[in-house]
């Protein structure tokens, strides 16, 4: 027995087609792809833009597009099917979106009221996940790019470990490594970026340490990589002059210092524990190789909020020390308290860690 609605359905289906596809056709209306290169594509982070495609490799790193139309998709694809990223239409969180491991035009914002529109893509996981290629972004009918809209002249950088990345910030229940509960555009870093409105570059690895980390790589062997995989791809550091650079090492040097039989402590130190005045050393090393490609900005040497600054740790005094020494009065020591939980810092610490270095940085610096 046919359904009484059939008819109606197919001519309200062929009436669909003929407006929504055919029409544009005749008017000669077509989707707009914009490739990597195109300047109405505004990056923000450490991206590599190449005319095929454009790389994303470490955290809080973002593709921003503005444009007039109702809707916009991303031609991506994911090293390891492991990374995830913000859409945020028009300023607001919308979603989030998990490239595959092959090729897939992905949607970011559609039926949008026509009109102007700004969409921004944010990779919230950290460049062990792999990298992300960025094809193109595509347009729907009747739409067009239009300039980006002109970047804040305050521009931020941070280096860090597992904290500055956002590890496990969305696990309440405990502290899992799996990248769904990564979350950058969480993290004091991010939040303190957006504070100001600021440019915002993020070099972060969970893991790592200044003078040891629990794999072969340390910082000052990884903060100059455009690609964190490849220590021959060397970043441009002329092409991004931070005001202020914010460093928050050494988590995890406190923690491996104590494991004389791991690996890498072997690999550093072999059986000779590093003296308190190769700690301080190591870290004025580092901040002095910032300085001499940040001449003109304020280094805050922080700390926290894991166990290296509870009561009685003896971390914190190593930074000042150094600080001390370095006798520069554009590096500056700011710690965040111990949270006090065994974990990485969740969402309600990170905006705690980024109240406490806004005020400092309100205080401290003219911007």
């Amino acid at each position: 027995m046919c359904n009484a609605n059939t008819g109606f359905t197919i001519l309200r289906s062929l009436k669909a087609m003929l407006f929504l596809v055919v029409l544009p056709l005749l008017l000669g209306w077509k989707q707009v792809v914009i490739t990597p290169t195109d300047k109405c594509i505004t990056y923000m982070g450490r991206v590599q833009v190449d005319s095929s495609a454009s790389l994303i490799y470490w955290s809080g790193s973002s593709v921003k597009i503005r444009f007039t139309g109702n809707g916009i998709s991303a031609l991506l694809k994911d090293e390891k099917g492991q990374n995830y990223f913000y859409v945020i239409v028009d300023g607001k969180i919308t979603g989030k979106v998990k490239p595959d491991t092959i090729q897939k035009l992905l949607p970011l914002a559609q039926n949008l009221r026509q009109g102007i529109h700004e969409v921004a893509l944010v990779k919230l996981t950290e460049e062990a996940m792999g990298k992300t290629w960025l094809y193109n972004f595509t347009l729907n009918i009747n739409s067009r790019a239009l300039p980006p809209t002109p970047l804040s002249s305050r521009k931020i950088e941070f280096y860090g470990n597992s904290i500055t990345s956002g590890y496990s910030l969305e696990d309440t229940a405990g502290d899992s490594r799996d990248p769904v509960y990564f979350n950058n555009y969480l993290t004091y870093a991010s939040l303190t970026a957006r504070h100001y409105k600021a440019q915002y570059h993020c070099i972060s690895k969970s893991g790592i340490g200044l003078m040891l980390s629990w794999f072969p790589v340390i910082m000052p062997e990884l903060y100059d990589r455009l690609d964190p995989a490849d220590a021959a791809s060397k970043w441009d550091f002329n092409s991004y002059q931070p005001v202020i650079v914010v460093v928050d090492l050494l988590q995890n040097d406190s923690w491996l210092v104590k494991k004389t039989t791991h690996p890498q402590y072997i690999a550093r130190f072999g059986t000779t524990p590093p003296s308190d005045s190769f700690i301080i050393d190591s870290y004025k090393r580092f901040i002095r190789q910032l300085i001499a490609l940040r001449p003109n900005a304020t280094i805050i040497c922080t700390l926290g909020s894991m166990d290296a600054t509870k009561e009685g740790s003896p971390w914190m005094g190593y930074v000042s020390k150094a600080v001390s020494e370095l006798a520069d009065p554009k590096v500056l020591v700011h710690f965040f308290p111990y949270n006090n939980t065994g974990k990485h810092p969740k969402k309600a610490d990170h905006a705690a860690m980024a109240k406490s270095l806004i005020s400092f940085i309100d205080k401290k610096i003219k911007w």
